[in-house]
């Protein structure tokens, strides 16, 4: 959420090396009130239907998430419960989804994309296996707000080169929705 975020900086990255013909179009998670049955009942708030629009519109989607505490942020998470709904006929399912993120451990964000992934498969979404694009260090890989690092940047083209493929496996173009978290 913050200004200066490395997942941020990536996602801007990921639309400069985005393929010919890809919209990465950004999806602001801030607005969106934590996941409660009781207000889903009386219908989805506006926010969440926009989330939810958003996912439907897009192809595909692309999340870049940080590493908080070994896992991911609670923003993220809430954003995923609220787009769950409901199960079995939610905007993720059959969804081809590409995961990013950065960090400034070492690991990058290997513990977070693995919950994410968890987290995606009650829904049935698409979550491609590889490329993986996870940034270690990233303090060392972007400079005044930018990727820096061209084998970052090369990892984060292959990504969105099978997200592309994904999609164009399910007959669709490569219009891409993303969620920022």
């Amino acid at each position: 959420m913050r200004a200066g975020s490395y997942n941020r900086a990536l996602v801007r990255a990921a639309r400069e090396l985005a393929p010919s013909g890809m919209d990465v179009a950004e999806f602001d998670l801030r607005p969106l009130p934590f996941y409660d049955a009781d207000v889903e009942a009386a219908g989805d708030p506006g926010p969440v239907a926009a989330l939810k629009s958003a996912i439907r519109e897009g192809d595909g989607l692309l999340i870049a998430t940080p590493e908080y505490n070994h896992g991911i942020p609670g923003l993220l998470k809430n954003a995923i419960d609220w787009a769950s709904r409901p199960p079995m006929a939610s905007p993720l399912t059959g969804k081809p989804v590409a995961l990013m993120g950065a960090s400034t451990g070492f690991r990058g964000t290997a513990r977070a994309q693995a919950h994410v992934r968890d987290a995606l498969g009650f829904s049935k979404a698409d979550v491609l296996a590889e490329p993986e694009v996870l940034v270690g260090e990233a303090y060392m890989k972007f400079e005044d707000g930018r990727l820096a690092d061209e084998e970052t940047r090369q990892a984060v083209r292959a990504l969105l080169e099978a997200l592309e493929e994904a999609v164009q496996e399910r007959g669709a173009t490569a219009s891409v929705s993303r969620v920022l978290s």
